[in-house]
């Protein structure tokens, strides 16, 4: 079993022991569709770390996007909860890169690419240069931010 995986199961027993329905909720979720996602395909396996990093990344955008759905529907108290429930899971992935940060990883990967062609990138090899970025970047920022990046060191 992937360390995180035992590390929200043990978080799972201490919220319930001491009564976190909040935490309790969102730790059972975040378990039930690591297990959904481990039995889907056509074998069941255990998911990596990664793979379990990147089930809670897709729970914390469903909760952005539901929270941005209920404010624009003037639902607030909702909106607030699932805020709430995305702040908890975001407690296990790793720390999002800022701007500046994101902008020389995609520099970085840009200056690989050109010294591999010889020549300065331009939009055929954005493909190149984003496989290189989104592996410097370890899942530390959304793929949105990852492509705008590259695209503004690209000049496109």
């Amino acid at each position: 079993m992937s360390e995180l995986k035992e590390r929200l199961r043990n978080d799972l027993t201490a919220a319930i022991k001491q009564r976190e329905t909040t935490r309790t909720g969102v730790l059972r979720m975040a378990l039930s569709a690591i297990g959904a996602e481990e039995v889907s395909g056509k074998q069941a396996r255990q998911l990596s770390d990664e793979e379990v990093r990147s089930v809670l990344a897709k729970e914390v955008k469903k909760r952005d996007e539901s929270a941005a759905a209920f404010d624009s529907a003037g639902r607030t108290e909702q909106a607030a909860s699932e805020r709430a429930e995305g702040e908890i899971l975001r407690e296990y992935l790793p720390a999002q890169l800022d701007d500046a940060e994101l902008a020389e990883l995609a520099r970085q990967a840009v200056s690989e690419v050109a010294a591999e062609l010889g020549e300065t990138p331009g939009p055929k090899q954005m493909g190149r240069v984003m496989k290189l970025a989104n592996a410097k970047v370890d899942g530390r920022a959304e793929g949105g931010r990852v492509a705008a990046a590259v695209k503004a060191e690209l000049g496109i």
